[in-house]
């Protein structure tokens, strides 16, 4: 069985995360899977939105831990964070914008990849675990990177250190995901669609500016503004909305 699926679907690339027996633990054929998924999003011109899911009850239970045990060569934990850290930053990097839909639980660098995406969707009853200290390891896949960006130091901090579960209405509470609803799924592929039909590109290059500019200065920031938005003034997307909004 792929351990990632992607297909695409009237500008949409559908990114499912397919181990459900395991949780979607995260192993090397899952983290390889997805940073290849993601690229081939990235490459084709035909993908205006992705949409991140996993199949079975769980988003992502975070890594398999029964391979780590497992397995016998001792640079495999680390060859696995770097790829699996691979495949977020690609998802980072897209130009595109990127829905994700969570259920059931999101525990360790499940985390990372759901925080990964721009809009996250979550289902009732998920819950949200660091999970890491438990099985004394520490983040991966940018976890300790984009956790604190996504809610703050001292919230991260508190969610990192007190071993202690959120509830799907506290993560909204903390800016983790932007919406709780009965079917995460539906309401994602629903958003997804929304974004495929209208500007998408101006999308994509919004999410990319302000996902940037958590490791640029001002100047650089300012910069890169001033040249999408000349760049995006010339092109066949904002040149009809232009039109549309005239109403000529």
């Amino acid at each position: 069985m792929t351990a990632v699926t992607y297909t695409v679907t009237d500008g949409i690339a559908h990114v499912e995360l397919n181990r459900p027996e395991a949780a979607n633990g995260i192993d090397m054929a899952l983290a390889t899977g997805l940073r290849e998924a993601v690229e081939a999003a990235r490459d084709d011109d035909a993908v205006r939105v992705v949409l991140l899911t996993g199949a079975g009850k769980r988003f992502c239970g975070g890594g398999d831990i029964a391979g780590f045990v497992d397995e016998e060569d001792p640079s495999y934990l680390q060859r696995l964070a770097e790829e699996a850290g691979a495949a977020v930053i690609a998802l980072e990097d897209l130009a595109k914008p990127v829905v994700v839909a969570v259920q059931g639980a999101v525990a360790g660098g499940g985390l990372g990849l759901m925080l990964g995406g721009d809009l996250v969707v979550a289902q009732e009853g998920t819950k949200f675990v660091f999970a890491y200290p438990a099985i004394g390891l520490t983040p991966d896949c940018g976890v300790s990177y984009l956790l604190p960006r996504a809610i703050g130091q001292q919230r991260a901090l508190a969610f990192a250190l007190s071993g202690q579960p959120l509830s799907a209405q506290d993560a909204q509470a903390q800016g983790l995901v932007a919406e709780v609803v009965e079917d995460a799924g539906a309401r994602a592929r629903e958003i997804a669609t929304a974004l495929a039909k209208g500007a998408a590109g101006a999308f994509g290059d919004s999410r990319r500016l302000l996902r940037a500019s958590w490791t640029r200065d001002r100047a650089t920031s300012a910069a890169d503004e001033a040249q999408t938005l000349s760049s995006r003034g010339q092109g066949e997307e904002a040149r009809a909305l232009f039109a549309q909004f005239l109403g000529r």
